[in-house]
């Protein structure tokens, strides 16, 4: 009986039923677009190092971020070729050059210098232009997202970086630095020379373990022998260069503070219409109360509204964040929610929206039924 109460309750007065409901959908979709939308952007911080196809990276001492990196004797890849459970390791160079543009500007790019017959480094996919285009001379690769700020640059045309013609002879699609800085990827020997930095440095070794091989006990072996190095696994060192940018931009911070504001705001909207539904019915709580009603059944009738104001929210809400994500969702401003976004936010509207419901338990408990009754 309480169970029809509480439904015939919530749905009689529909205007309040869909303000509360709102509030839940509000706050679904805001905190998960908007986490999406940081997990989207803090995750292009690793791009370089999650689609490196490496197992291990290797750098100087201290390595806290993969685009600032620092030069590190390159002949060590011959020791770290030696150890058991290496099947291979190649020279990956990074380093900001300049790019004239044909208005007579220039732009500032991180060249990526990639090792020949090998896919290790290789964070791009070619999307317009030969598949081999990186192995040709004096060639570079771009990405078709960076077009706005290289003046649109077409594959075949010249450029000059760092006073050197190179050929743009390939594109990619979705590979963003972090900062405004669009990466050009270049074979490894013509990176060197556009450069013009030191054939005998390199920024990192990247290693790809034999199959069945410990990384945890490689990277072990590598410590042992180049203790002046920084060995992590790829999964480190991309957690790694995102906790840099987090921590030293304040961007978890002003992400988070903008999501909880949002959360806040949609939760105090369906607390205020929960709260006013209830106190619309004061008298038939009383009345109820007077016939025997106790306490418990009062606030398992409450907690039963609130619980489903939450789910239809929460089931509503997660269905237009899914559209969002399809609709808005692209390289430059990529929605990435993982699935423990959507449970968390789930989780927390509708335990929050549980407790809402003590706010007008509070206010009915305390009416006098037969004052009630009388009036």
């Amino acid at each position: 009986m309480r169970w029809n109460l509480a439904y015939r309750t919530l749905f009689h007065d529909r205007g309040k039923l869909i303000a509360g409901l709102v509030g839940v959908i509000f706050s679904v979709v805001l905190v998960n677009i908007q986490g999406g939308l940081f997990f989207g952007l803090v995750n292009k911080a690793s791009m370089l190092v999650d689609r490196s196809n490496a197992d291990i990276w290797i750098g100087h001492r201290g390595m806290h971020n993969v685009d600032f990196a620092h030069p590190i004797p390159e002949r060590y890849r011959y020791t770290v070729a030696g150890v058991e459970g290496v099947a291979e390791v190649q020279p990956l160079k990074l380093q900001f050059v300049n790019m004239a543009l044909p208005g007579g500007k220039y732009q500032q790019v991180l060249l990526v210098g990639v090792a020949e017959s090998t896919n290790l480094g290789r964070a791009y996919s070619i999307v317009d232009g030969p598949q081999d285009a990186i192995n040709r001379n004096d060639a570079i690769v771009l990405d078709r997202c960076d077009d706005d700020k290289l003046d649109s640059p077409q594959v075949g045309e010249l450029r000059e970086v760092n006073g050197r013609r190179v050929r743009v002879a390939g594109k990619s699609n979705g590979i963003l630095n972090f900062l405004v800085t669009p990466y050009v990827f270049a074979n490894y020997d013509d990176a060197i020379e556009i450069g013009g930095s030191n054939p005998l440095e390199t920024s990192y070794l990247l290693v790809r373990l034999a199959p069945n091989a410990d990384c945890q006990r490689v990277c072990r072996d590598i410590r042992t022998l180049l203790p002046e190095l920084d060995v992590m696994t790829s999964d480190q060192y991309a957690s790694l260069s995102i906790n840099h940018w987090i921590t030293r931009t304040g961007l978890g911070l002003s992400f988070g503070a903008a999501t909880l504001l949002g959360l806040l705001v949609g939760l105090v909207m369906v607390g205020q219409t929960l709260y006013a539904m209830v106190l619309d019915r004061v008298g038939e709580y009383a009345t109820l109360r007077a016939i025997g009603l106790d306490e418990r059944e009062l606030l398992s009738i409450l907690a039963f509204q609130s619980a489903l104001v939450a789910s239809i929210g929460i089931a509503i809400g997660m269905g237009i964040t899914i559209i969002l994500k399809t609709l808005l969702s692209s390289p430059k401003a990529t929605i990435e929610i993982p699935l423990m976004l959507y449970v968390g936010c789930g989780v927390l509207i509708f335990a929050i929206c549980l407790f809402a419901a003590g706010l007008p338990y509070l206010r009915v408990r305390r009416i006098d039924p037969h004052t009630a009754l009388q009036s």
